[in-house]
């Protein structure tokens, strides 16, 4: 793979080098979390306590001038690269003509190209409609609300290791306890869970898993009940699980027979992350809504829910909507974002970086015999931590991992409901070098005894 820097990474001038000229976290980073502590909730998490100073290409560089290799951006926020030209260009003129005015009381241009883009992009060829708002959350709120208005039924069926956010009807949604849901209830009612297709710890074929989803929802709840089945097409903090071929297929058919909303949550899948332009493409799936944020808007907030017109139209008037929803500045950001993804082709790019990362990945496999798989697609790769020679997860084993990465300035992050998973989400303008070295670090801290 050859990535053309200056091409698409996108971001100021920053040399594209890892450079570690204090320790990590270094001196000016241990002050500011100092101050952190005293002014910030202790609820708010962090993974890696270096304050950022610049960041562009696959680089973040800090307050004490250590450069560090990005392997997250910001969650698959900055898949476009930070700060990336056209990004910049569109929020600056934006910025200058005027920042809000809400669009519910005078709106504007840039909220509906948006979702003209939105709709043009996302999988199916249907008379689509969108809605902007401000959160991955609120696209999840927004899309149940919908399902559940259009159908007139209440229950919505959520899986397995899946995540959908931190308000309340997502906690609901989110199956992972700590730290999303501990001690935060009680939660949204009419919430149900089935089995994931898990093809790692479950053994069976997509198709199979389906049925087993299947058979759940038709003895404990009754398809004619439930207004939509929610999912992401790779389970995102749960591990990055790829469901078995055949499992999303399979659940969209029952669905469509059912009268069931298919809600797609590709917050963290869409917009070129996982090689397609949304996570859905790679097996033909069209969701009846499917819900947008993270990469979407080149690090601004901004949230899409998009699906089938009769559905989205079912809704009364003013019953969609926010203050904030949409918000001008981000919506500038947005249509710089997807410039960005079209003219430098970064599903192609994400595929590209697959190319580099999987070969290398399951050769640290063989090599530390504590990988029991490697998985994903495109830049969403991560690796499942197990104890040796079975499929036991190894948290602790993981989190040394990525303490070890962080330390030699390599940020990488964990997931995972048994919290065993490393997971890998590159800037899609990284270039290849410091893809090379990054995997050479992490290599080193898989097989140090």
């Amino acid at each position: 793979m050859s990535l053309d820097v200056a091409r698409i990474a996108g971001g100021p001038a920053l040399t594209q080098e890892r450079r570690l000229v204090t320790a990590i976290p270094g001196p000016r980073s241990i002050e500011l979390q100092a101050r952190r502590t005293a002014a910030v909730s202790a609820g708010v998490g962090g993974t890696l306590p270096v304050f950022i100073v610049a960041a562009g290409g696959g680089v973040l560089v800090d307050v004490d001038g250590n450069s560090l290799i990005d392997m997250g951006s910001g969650i698959a926020v900055t898949s476009v690269g930070n700060a990336a030209p056209r990004v910049v260009e569109a929020v600056q003129r934006q910025v200058a003509e005027f920042t809000h005015t809400c669009f519910m009381v005078t709106p504007y241009e840039g909220y509906v190209a948006v979702c003209e883009a939105l709709n043009e992009l996302t999988p199916g060829d249907h008379a689509k409609r969108s809605a902007l708002f401000n959160s991955g959350a609120e696209a999840v709120e927004n899309a149940v609300k919908v399902a559940r208005a259009f159908t007139r039924r209440q229950a919505v069926v959520a899986f397995e290791h899946g995540y959908h956010g931190r308000t309340n009807l997502t906690m609901a949604l989110t199956a992972k306890n700590m730290p999303y849901k501990h001690s935060f209830g009680p939660f949204a009612p009419e919430v149900y869970r089935v089995p994931l297709s898990y093809p790692f710890r479950d053994g069976i074929s997509g198709p199979e898993a389906a049925k087993r989803a299947i058979s759940r929802i038709d003895k404990e709840l009754g398809a004619e009940n439930v207004a939509a089945i929610i999912i992401e097409p790779i389970a995102g903090e749960g591990g990055f699980i790829v469901p078995g071929e055949g499992f999303l297929p399979e659940l969209v058919e029952y669905a469509r027979a059912n009268g069931i909303v298919f809600i797609a949550d590709e917050i963290q899948t869409g917009f070129c992350r996982t090689g397609d332009w949304f996570a859905c493409d790679h097996e033909g799936v069209v969701p009846d809504l499917i819900t947008t944020a993270k990469g979407i808007a080149g690090g601004l907030p901004l949230a899409g829910v998009t699906g089938r017109a009769e559905i989205m139209d079912a809704v009364h008037v003013g019953g969609l909507g926010g203050t904030y929803g949409g918000n001008p500045i981000a919506c500038a950001a947005a249509l710089g974002a997807i410039e960005e993804m079209r003219e430098h082709d970064l599903a192609g790019a994400a595929r590209r970086i697959a190319d580099v990362m999987e070969p290398r990945l399951r050769t640290i496999a063989e090599r530390s015999g504590r990988i029991g798989e490697v998985r994903g697609r495109g830049a969403m790769l991560a690796v499942e931590v197990v104890v040796p020679g079975g499929t036991e997860p190894d948290p602790a084993t993981t989190a040394a991992v990525a303490r070890a990465c962080h330390a030699e300035g390599v940020v990488v992050l964990t997931a995972g409901t048994y919290g065993n998973v490393l997971r890998f989400l590159p800037p899609l303008g990284i270039p290849e070098h410091l893809l090379v070295e990054a995997l050479d670090v992490i290599e080193r801290a898989f097989l140090v005894p």
